[in-house]
């Protein structure tokens, strides 16, 4: 059977379910009435007996219903065997409507015109709004919601006047638990379009083929889409009476669907392989606990009152597989790379302390990045915690699958946890050592770090002078200091100084080095091209920002548990063995998908997703943003 037919015979179902929800609801209503009216033991007992058998009824119906939006299987692409499946929203449900006597009669009475003429007119509209009960999910059926709500204000200004009823009522179904609702205006009929256009695209998202890199691109595309028609539905419309468009679920939805963008983006990553190296291993952790903290705020939410009462138990038992599988993967990746990779003479010493100390919300006491990567015992004994972290970890995700018998269907996800789980015992079997105590160290939490760079220095809110030239003459002794992530700012100049004479200024950016670009460089970086200077000099280029008071950048260019190293310009002749690092605790960063709380930071990874569309305007014709070709595994011996 065809994904159309499928779908379709879906939308059936649900429709056939909305009636039976209905019927016995007001069975309920008239039950409760009776119950209220009545002072007759006999008769209350009977109610109460009829009332009891109603209830049944509807927990019945409400429990098939949870099944019908846990049926993930429909809405999959036949092709994926290997992936995690998604989850996908059900399209709201609503009845025919009949605009043409209303209409007519209206146009002759308000416009004094014959509305007989407009009857091809109004015939196509009914049309319109029919096919919209079962689009195509591709962008087809995107474009034909968003052609009907294109016309809903055109209708809405010339046949809904707000001094007068039309007896049209527009009746939709809560998408969770089938309850009707039903209003006059068309506030309820614009809302319910965008829900379902939503819905849509996450259903284009989950049948899109991420087995693929365009595949995922267009899962990624679609998920954001949603999200922000989500976002733009919660802003616009308030007070909407349907539960499932209530700010608490929407804000849940939107969530839940960022996170399975970003499911994709680190499916995406891993599509072509992970190569065995320290920092691949250490940048796909980074990913992976971005993914697991997403989908554990998406959890939750979801079991917060009163959204716990009505989200499918399939989906927030879901969002905690996936919550301890990702987390999981993060300490597997972090124990490879310390178990498999020793730093060597090759190795660049500060790019892995660096690494290393952004992988880590806090270090184990006593430790500090540059002694784990020296000591082989501490690489082994921080390792080995690690990757019983990720055992225990996939084990509880195995535990929660269990749990629920609509994912006990899903044979692929139990195959890919069992996977999991098995690889890091192959991992753990290799690195045992009889002759070795227990150890109980843990393992430190994986967060994922902030982007860093000079976007946020050169940015539309500060104002720049032109580019100056300075000249540095070959004198080690500069006299100033470099301090900066990148760019690089100038400090602690002295003002007697040659370059401070050339018009060097405290705070000044350095943009150029000779020719070379340096506006992404480090502090390292930058002072490397500096010791290359002849016996003429070098010129360097520095802009000044026009402000006051110019931001100081917060993080050093050798990273070092946020602690910042200035490096002076007297002593561009170091030696690596001199450094002597101490041993701290590093900031913990605040969550990706935070939308509750307003006033946190919010972090994003090597790879972050731009947050769901707040503008006004209606987001299916935008295009998506690219993305970094930049997540699964391979069990190539070269690649994971």
């Amino acid at each position: 059977m065809s994904d159309s037919l499928l779908t379709l015979k879906l939308q059936n179902q649900r429709a056939t379910l909305n009636q039976q929800i209905i019927k016995q609801m007001r069975m309920r209503a008239g039950a409760e009435n009776l119950l209220k009216a009545t002072s007759n033991n006999k008769v209350k007992e009977m109610v109460l007996l009829e009332l009891s058998y109603v209830n049944s009824n509807l927990q019945l119906l409400m429990g098939e219903l949870e099944g019908l939006n846990s049926s993930v299987e429909v809405y999959q692409n036949t092709q994926e065997t290997t992936n995690i499946p998604l989850i996908a929203l059900g399209l709201k449900e609503t009845k025919d409507i009949d605009f043409s006597t209303l209409f007519k009669d209206f146009i002759l009475e308000h416009y004094s015109e014959d509305g007989n003429s407009f009857e091809d007119e109004i015939a196509d509209l009914m049309d319109l709004r029919q096919a919209c009960r079962t689009p195509s999910r591709d962008e087809a059926g995107v474009e034909l919601l968003a052609k009907y709500s294109s016309h809903l204000p055109l209708m809405e200004n010339r046949f809904f006047s707000p001094n007068r009823q039309t007896g049209i009522f527009f009746t939709w179904y809560d998408s969770f638990t089938g309850v009707p609702v039903c209003q006059q205006n068309l506030s309820l009929e614009k809302a319910s379009i965008l829900f379902n256009m939503a819905a849509l695209y996450s259903q284009i998202g989950t049948r899109s083929n991420r087995q693929t890199i365009a595949g995922l691109e267009e899962a990624i595309s679609a998920f954001q889409k949603s999200a922000g028609i989500l976002n733009h539905l919660k802003e616009t419309f308030t007070h909407t009476p349907s539960y499932d468009m209530s700010p608490a679920m929407l804000s849940m939805l939107i969530r839940m669907t960022l996170a399975q963008a970003q499911e994709c983006l680190f499916e995406k990553t891993a599509l072509p392989g992970i190569r065995n190296q320290f920092h691949c291993l250490m940048k796909m952790a980074q990913e992976a606990a971005k993914v697991s903290e997403i989908y554990d705020l998406v959890h939750q939410s979801m079991i917060q009152t009163p959204i716990k009462d009505n989200v499918p138990f399939f989906w927030s038992t879901t969002t905690q597989v996936k919550t301890n599988h990702y987390r999981s993967m993060a300490h597997f990746f972090v124990a490879s790379a310390l178990l498999d990779h020793q730093l060597g003479l090759s190795d660049d010493e500060d790019q892995q302390e660096k690494t290393l100390s952004q992988v880590y919300d806090r270090l184990p006491e006593g430790r500090s990045p540059l002694d784990i990567l020296k000591r082989r015992d501490e690489r082994e004994r921080i390792g080995k915690a690690h990757i019983r972290r990720a055992i225990t970890g996939h084990e509880e995700a195995l535990r929660i699958y269990s749990l629920c018998h609509h994912l006990n269907k899903l044979e692929v996800l139990e195959d890919i946890l069992r996977a999991s789980l098995q690889r890091s015992l192959n991992k753990c079997s290799e690195n045992e050592d009889e002759e070795e105590f227990t150890d109980y160290t843990e393992a430190p939490d994986i967060i994922f770090s902030e982007v860093t760079g000079p976007l946020s220095v050169f940015s539309a809110r500060q104002r720049w002078t032109a580019p100056r030239t300075i000249k540095l003459p070959e004198d080690r002794d500069l006299g100033f200091t470099l301090k900066g992530e990148s760019p690089v700012q100038v400090v602690s100049l002295d003002r007697l100084c040659s370059a401070a004479a050339d018009g060097l200024k405290e705070g000044d950016y350095i943009v150029a080095v000779g020719d070379i670009d340096c506006k992404w460089m480090s502090v390292s970086d930058v002072m490397r091209l500096l010791k290359d200077v002849n016996e003429e000099g070098i010129d360097i280029q520095v802009v000044s920002i026009m402000d006051s008071n110019p931001p100081m950048p917060t993080k050093s260019a050798t990273f070092c548990g946020n602690l910042p190293k200035t490096y002076s310009m007297i002593c561009l002749a170091y030696d690596d063995d001199d450094k002597n690092p101490k041993s701290r605790k590093v900031t913990k960063k605040s969550s990706f998908l935070n939308f509750a709380l307003k006033n946190r930071l919010k972090s994003a990874s090597t790879l972050s997703l731009p947050t769901a569309d707040h503008s006004g305007s209606l987001p299916w014709n935008k295009p998506c943003p690219s993305f970094p070709s930049s997540s699964s595994y391979n069990n190539d011996s070269a690649l994971y």
